[in-house]
């Protein structure tokens, strides 16, 4: 229980709520109570008259006795009513306050939660699958949210007509009442009992669900895979076999609810039948009148439902916890990546690495080694290396996903650890390597870049950005245009299509500083030549970083640093370093040689 002190805040900002739900539950409970004693009286007002209607028999009088008695019967009748409308009516107020507030705290939640996911470090994500961060913003809160509203409303609920029913109940007939609560412990130690059966095989149907929907999900997602592989008849038959494991939970679950039910009945028809014989036990002693007897019942009735909705709450409370447990977990997880002083100025670009060395977690053999290099602001750097020598793990150090683990980074002069985050990163345009288009139109994703979508040159700015990336024309060719749905990752284009948008959605932003992460791999030579010559112009009093693998992509860069097992290797401008005859030099050559076979062969 100690995991729910969490939500002490939530009651606190919504305790009028709470308070006047309470309020609403009691009011509610007494008018419940009433109509029994109502009923009592009327049954004892017939049974005393009806020897009165009987002596007139065959008199006048008699017609006025019926008449007594009719309309007596009547008014009980319409007070009846009565209470049960205002009890329906303050029911109505009660669900309107608790439950209402439950949703209230729900949504202040998830928002939360979403909110603290947002300020968490790149190393969070990595150490924690999306299923399991989905899990806990929907699932886990929902499961918060039935304690929140049904749990403590039916506690509430529970409490107060015990309270009112026993003191009700006592003040007839002491002994009646004792007898007549014999069975109830019982049936809250059966409900409670089968309730934690029906939990366990409950999260197993539900464990099961969500190996179906992720087994399924993965195979749409990689069905173009699936189908060259021509592996349809085995996915199929893997399918087949999680759906009979999934009906057979699901079956042992319909078999427990099968037998809980009918036991439930048998138990509060016991109650029922306890009240009956005892009770004209009582009233051949003179204990008790006909209408004590329907009184006891309506309150047995009355106690049974809320008293076998004690193990459900129960049920409810424990989940709770162990959610609000798990919520707490990654709540109470603080960002790796916090600003020192939080400086947020003005970016002019110039950019510095002093010795800067990174290591990975636990890792024995640094990413980066002592790399130091200085690029001028509006100047252009570019990164070249083979895979694995460390040039993204450079690009998310200059974004900061991650903080140098000796050296430092300076920005205009001022270690970035010191600079405002989103101040920083608002002016800087990223494209990475992994490119990820979200499933919207492709104006919305190029517009992405933008702080404010709206303005007379918004589309325009969409369009120049578009053709910047040499992508216009392919998005113009498009049935839709820039109304075009791209897909769930942008599963509809093409790999060179999704890095030019992506290379759109940077630029449009027109940041102080521009990282490109060899993002012009999935493009042809003369895109490739295009795009680059864009950027030339684009490039112009903007800081650029240009990480790739191609000579081509980087050879017009103000400098360019050679990476080797994340150390510098080779430094210079394309002329200096192919004079070295180097590293530079040879990969040059090499690549020549390649795009020169290529040549020759589609000839």
């Amino acid at each position: 229980m100690g995991s729910l002190r969490y939500l002490n805040k939530f009651f606190l900002r919504y305790k009028w709520r709470f308070l006047l739900g309470i309020l609403f539950v009691t009011v509610s409970n007494l008018f419940g109570i009433l109509p029994a004693q109502l009923i009592r009286n009327a049954l004892n007002v017939v049974a005393d008259n009806i020897q009165v209607y009987r002596q007139f028999h065959g008199f006048e009088s008699q017609h006025e006795v019926d008449k007594l008695i009719s309309s007596s019967i009547f008014i009980f009748g319409l007070l009846v009513l009565l209470m049960a409308l205002l009890k329906g009516i303050f029911m109505f107020f009660m669900r309107q306050t608790i439950i209402v507030m439950s949703r209230l705290i729900e949504y202040d939640m998830k928002n939360e939660i979403f909110q603290h996911y947002q300020v968490l470090d790149s190393s969070f994500y990595s150490h924690n699958n999306t299923g399991d961060l989905m899990n806990r913003i929907s699932e886990d809160v929902s499961r918060v949210r039935m304690y929140l509203g049904p749990a403590i409303m039916y506690t509430i609920n529970l409490v107060v007509m015990f309270i009112l029913v026993i003191a009700a109940m006592i003040s007839v007939n002491t002994t009646l009442t004792l007898y007549v609560l014999i069975p109830l412990p019982i049936l809250v130690f059966v409900v409670y009992y089968v309730h934690d059966i029906i939990n366990k095989r409950s999260e197993q149907v539900q464990e099961k669900l969500s190996d179906m929907s992720t087994f399924v999900q993965e195979s749409f997602s990689g069905i173009r895979v699936l189908k060259a592989y021509a592996r349809e008849e085995k996915y199929l038959q893997a399918f087949v076999d999680q759906s009979i494991s999934y009906k057979n939970i699901s079956m042992d679950l319909v078999k427990v609810n099968a037998l809980f039910f009918p036991s439930m009945l048998v138990l509060i028809g016991l109650s029922s039948l306890i009240t009956i014989y005892v009770g004209g036990l009582e009233v051949i002693k003179g204990n008790l009148t006909f209408g004590n007897i329907a009184e006891f019942i309506i309150y047995v009735n009355m106690l049974t439902w809320p008293v076998a909705s004690l193990g459900w709450t129960v049920s409810l409370v424990q989940r709770a916890a162990a959610s609000q447990e798990r919520i707490n977990e990654f709540m109470f997880t603080k960002p790796a990546i916090v600003s020192d002083e939080s400086v947020a100025q003005e970016i002019k670009g110039d950019i510095v690495f002093k010795n800067v060395t990174y290591t990975y977690g636990e890792s024995l053999q640094p990413v980066l080694k002592n790399v130091s290099f200085h690029v001028p602001a509006g100047n252009s750097l570019a990164v070249i290396g083979r895979t694995g020598s460390g040039k993204t793990t450079l690009a998310n150090l200059l974004l900061r996903m991650m903080d140098v683990t000796e050296g430092s980074i300076l920005i205009d002069g001022t270690d970035i650890r010191h600079h405002n985050l989103n101040h920083i990163r608002s002016q800087t345009g990223y494209v990475p390597q992994d490119v990820f288009l979200f499933s919207d139109t492709i104006a919305n994703n190029i517009a992405f870049g933008l702080k404010n979508d709206s303005g007379e040159d918004h589309q325009q700015r969409i369009y120049q950005a578009a053709k910047d990336a040499a992508i216009y024309d392919n998005i113009a060719g498009f049935r839709q245009g820039f109304e075009t749905m791209v897909g769930e990752r942008g599963i509809t284009l093409s790999g060179g299509q999704k890095q030019r948008i992506s290379i759109a959605r940077a630029i449009i932003k027109q940041p102080k500083i521009l990282i490109f992460d060899d993002c012009l791999s999935a493009v042809d030579t003369k895109t490739e030549e295009e795009i680059l010559t864009n950027l030339q112009r684009i490039m112009a009093n903007r800081t650029t970083i240009i990480i790739g693998h191609r000579v081509s992509s980087v050879k017009h860069a103000s400098s360019i640093i050679v990476l080797d097992e994340g150390a510098v290797i080779e430094q210079g401008t394309h002329t200096e370093l192919m004079a070295l005859k180097g590293a530079y030099a040879a990969m040059y050559e090499k690549q020549l040689l390649e795009e020169r076979n290529e040549s020759g062969v589609s000839q």
